[in-house]
């Protein structure tokens, strides 16, 4: 247990600190940006953020990466909170909670191995377009200030850890933000800073209960926002923690981050904050400028309330250019590259799957619904992969009268039809033999498949053997078919 601690806590204090303080400095205006997104004041994306930040680096499955309030999220709450207000949004947030508390008991996080890595590959370089794509508005209709500052934000990024030494002891990220600041105020630049965002909460979170009725009429009002926006909290989380995980060579527990994520949206919903998930931006800053342990999580959240309650005249006036630059870095380094060059070498199937997860999220800007497309995509062509592989063949008696079939391969949904189709059923025969010792029957769906073909046989007067079924497949025939019951048989026989 000791020891467990020391290495997630404390085995990397120093990159964590710096690291913490740099995804606190752009949590900020991120967090402003999705209250107004949701339609609530900014202290309520603010506290969500510091709660939810604080309580997933005790609780989370995964060291190293950063929750708080989303985009993603936000835009699910923007219907609840127009006819319901904010103490709707608090008692969604609580169901939410709960509802992924339920998910990670009945190891729902363990369907992540169901995902492809299409599908992950397609989520990712979604969000790198979905990151930059949000920076466009601060680069609109600006003065070359604002240009200039973006630019040198990103030279300093890049350049900055190419200096010997030096290079390697300050997050290049966190070296942006303090210079372009001092040069912003020492220089008097009028640019659009952190404080236009929105105004700063200027007291720390109390205990608050949802001011709502505790009765049915309230559960059907927030109960369908709390599915969604558990499920994608989920989906997103455990996303980000699968990158995260490719990123620093490491494994994270899927179960314990969908409880720990449940644990973290009821501290905010129970401290005045909307419910928020797994942000990749962020956890991707995290690791880039050093942080893997849980104190990075903790000193994220941490550093963002005290700053924003108590240095706020400071904060205010960080120029959003600097945070652009920062996000900039975030998007290109989130892409993966990789994907493009390898479009001509991988199958059309994956890249079909990827592309598609990339259109679904960047149009939609629904990652749920972006990945449920990409998954359902892959398994389609999986399954009509898999199909191609049943083979039919067979062998007739010297006499004539006996014809001996031989299946190889799966035979299910997708292959069922071709399994019929390779019988012929108007030859002349006396007996039949099916040897199945090659196959494997998956399904209902097989197993009237070998229903159709046994009756078939048997309506043309043939006599049918069906020998070398495995375990497994004898017993979802025994279960579900009726060609092993000759009453049944009968019955069937008789109808026709």
């Amino acid at each position: 247990m000791r020891q467990r601690i020391q290495q997630e806590w404390f085995a990397n204090v120093r990159g964590d600190l710096l690291a913490g303080t740099v995804v606190a400095l752009a949590l900020i205006p991120e967090a402003i940006a999705f209250s107004i997104i949701a339609g609530v004041d900014p202290k309520v994306g603010l506290y969500a953020s510091f709660c939810i930040a604080v309580i997933i680096a005790f609780v989370g499955g995964r060291p190293g990466m950063i929750s708080a309030a989303t985009g993603a999220m936000a835009l699910l709450m923007v219907t609840l909170v127009k006819d319901h207000g904010l103490q709707y949004l608090l008692a969604a947030t609580l169901l939410t909670g709960i509802l992924q508390i339920g998910a990670g008991y009945l190891k729902l996080g363990s369907l992540m191995r169901f995902v492809s890595r299409s599908v992950v590959t397609g989520f990712v370089n979604a969000l790198a377009i979905l990151i930059f794509m949000a920076q466009l508005p601060e680069l609109t209709n600006v003065t070359w200030q604002v240009y200039a500052m973006t630019a040198a934000g990103l030279a300093i990024i890049y350049l900055f850890p190419l200096i010997p030494v030096v290079g390697k002891l300050v997050p290049s990220p966190l070296l942006c933000i303090v210079i372009l600041t001092a040069i912003a105020i020492t220089m008097g630049i009028d640019i659009r800073t952190v404080g236009d965002m929105g105004e700063l909460p200027d007291t720390l979170p109390i205990f608050l209960w949802p001011d709502v009725p505790l009765n049915l009429e309230t559960l059907v009002i927030i109960f369908p926002y709390s599915a969604a926006l558990a499920v994608v909290g989920l989906l997103e989380s455990l996303m980000t923690a699968a990158i995260v995980d490719d990123l620093t060579d490491t494994k994270s527990d899927r179960n314990r981050e969908c409880k720990g994520q449940g644990l973290a949206n009821i501290g905010a919903g129970l401290m005045g904050g909307m419910a928020g998930c797994a942000m990749i931006g962020q956890s991707i800053i995290n690791i880039k400028s050093g942080g893997r342990g849980r104190l990075s999580t903790f000193v994220a959240g941490t550093l963002l309330i005290l700053m924003v309650v108590f240095m706020d005249e400071w904060i205010r006036q960080i120029p959003m250019a600097a945070l652009v630059a920062v996000m900039i870095m975030v998007s290109i380094g989130t892409f993966s590259w990789d994907s493009i060059r390898n479009l001509r070498s991988h199958p059309l199937s994956t890249n079909i799957v990827m592309v598609a997860t990339v259109a679904v999220v960047v149009a939609t800007h629904n990652l749920a619904l972006g990945v449920f497309v990409g998954v359902l995509l892959a398994s389609l062509f999986f399954a009509a992969k898999v199909a191609r592989f049943m083979l039919v063949k067979s062998e007739s008696s010297k006499a004539g009268d006996e014809r001996h079939y031989q299946v190889r391969g799966q035979v299910f949904f997708a292959s069922a039809e071709q399994f019929i189709a390779a019988f012929d059923f108007k030859e002349v025969l006396g007996r039949v033999t099916i040897d199945l010792s090659q196959a494997h029957f998956w399904d209902i769906t097989a197993v009237t498949a070998l229903d159709k073909v046994v009756l078939k046989f048997l309506r043309e007067g043939t006599q049918v053997d069906v020998i070398g079924l495995n375990e497994a497949s004898a017993t979802l025939v025994d279960r579900f078919g009726v060609q092993d019951k000759p009453e049944e048989i009968e019955k069937l026989l008789a109808n026709h």
